[in-house]
């Protein structure tokens, strides 16, 4: 087990093939992937070859076994050069964690060998339009019909839609039933009969990674879907958010490192008046204070994400705070990093206002920051 604040030798040489991985193989092509809206297959299959898809996955089901921290570092430095890409290992962990978390053994050896492998991928369906913080009220239903379940309903803004094979969703299996104590969780496949996507949604940021509703039409489920027991699904869900909030923080630091790396760059050898900027005390104090919240947001994550390993009973509080903590720095950095190159910050040629697009959505996905912050102040007065 690593140390609560400091990364092992086995993690940084992790971060370092990771870093490798992403220089040549992802950054090169995250202009690219941002500029027309496409899935980035070259990540996704640099990923795929170097274990890095899914390495969350226990050793048992063909997995690396990687723990929470090491996830999160593979997130981090692959959003540091591309933010969609770094949603393919996100996505696969909070997809497949319901099943890791409430799985039965069966359900985790029929699904977790091919995301191990890197033949199918995972993603997440909770979200619908009018149930986004409010997840107990939504109206997607599966009822039984005999041993199976029949699924009818509209998940909305998930991640990697259309990409992913399999789909973790929540659904009302009793609809007279206490609210919040009635939804149970099952996986279904993209090629079930009755189930389809909707449109892409344009957005402002992550552009490459696809964002769709889920369409279900009298979906047939056998019962062997199910994860978990009839009506654990939101408990299952928020257990899940608990430990997958850590991949989104790492993400933000990842995106907020890649901003102040450019800016530095930028900053020492961009020249007025004589001198490069980089000299001028206004520029240092910008850069100081970008430098401090970064590094901050990135010991809160991975104190996290040493939580999330342990399971500690505080991981619900820390999961929310670094979410929120690096989000909030991470949209904070990028938005400074734009300022630091002028008008060059403000065109497509430098990454830095894809990077300030990219980072708008941490604060947003697996429950906004007002969420968090609810989340947090429940517990500190519980």
């Amino acid at each position: 087990m690593f140390d609560l604040y400091q990364p092992s030798e086995e993690h940084e040489e992790i971060r370092a093939a990771v870093r490798n991985v992403v220089e040549k193989k992802i950054t090169p092509f995250a202009a690219e992937v941002d500029a027309d809206s496409r899935y980035p297959q070259e990540a996704h299959d640099a990923l795929v070859e170097t274990d890095f898809f899914a390495a969350h996955i226990p050793e048992e089901h063909g997995g690396m076994g990687a723990d929470a921290l090491a996830v999160a570092i593979i997130i981090e430095e692959v959003a540091r050069g591309c933010a969609s890409s770094s949603l393919i290992p996100a996505v696969n962990k909070l997809g497949s964690m319901p099943v890791q978390l409430g799985g039965s053994e069966e359900i985790k050896a029929k699904y977790f060998p091919s995301v191990a492998r890197g033949e199918a991928g995972f993603s997440y369906g909770l979200s619908e339009r009018e149930a986004g913080s409010d997840t107990a009220s939504m109206k997607t239903r599966a009822l039984a019909d005999g041993d199976d379940w029949i699924l009818n309903g509209v998940k909305t803004w998930i991640t990697n839609a259309g990409v992913s094979d399999y789909y973790t969703v929540m659904a009302v299996t009793d609809p007279d039933g206490a609210r919040g104590r009635n939804i149970s969780a099952f996986v279904v496949e993209k090629s079930d009969e009755g189930f389809t996507f909707g449109e892409k949604e344009r957005k402002l940021g992550i552009k490459g990674s696809p964002t769709r509703e889920l369409l279900f039409d009298n979906v047939r489920l056998p019962g062997d879907r199910i994860i978990g027991a009839p009506g654990e699904g939101l408990k299952i869900a928020l257990r899940t958010l608990d430990h997958t909030r850590v991949t989104i923080a790492a993400q933000a630091v990842g995106i907020a490192q890649g901003a102040l790396d450019y800016a530095l760059g930028y900053v020492k050898e961009r020249q007025q008046f004589g001198k490069n900027i980089a000299e001028n005390q206004a520029i240092q104090f910008m850069l100081a204070d970008m430098g401090m919240k970064l590094e901050a947001a990135r010991q809160l994550t991975y104190t996290a994400a040493a939580k999330s390993e342990r399971f500690d009973d505080d991981l619900t509080y820390f999961g929310a705070a670094a979410k929120a903590f690096a989000s909030d720095a991470a949209m904070e950095i990028t938005t400074d990093a734009v300022q630091l190159l002028g008008g060059a910050g403000y065109v497509v040629d430098h990454p830095v206002e894809r990077m300030m697009r990219d980072a708008k959505i941490t604060q947003i996905y697996e429950g906004t920051n007002q969420i968090q912050r609810m989340v947090m102040g429940r517990k500190l007065i519980s």
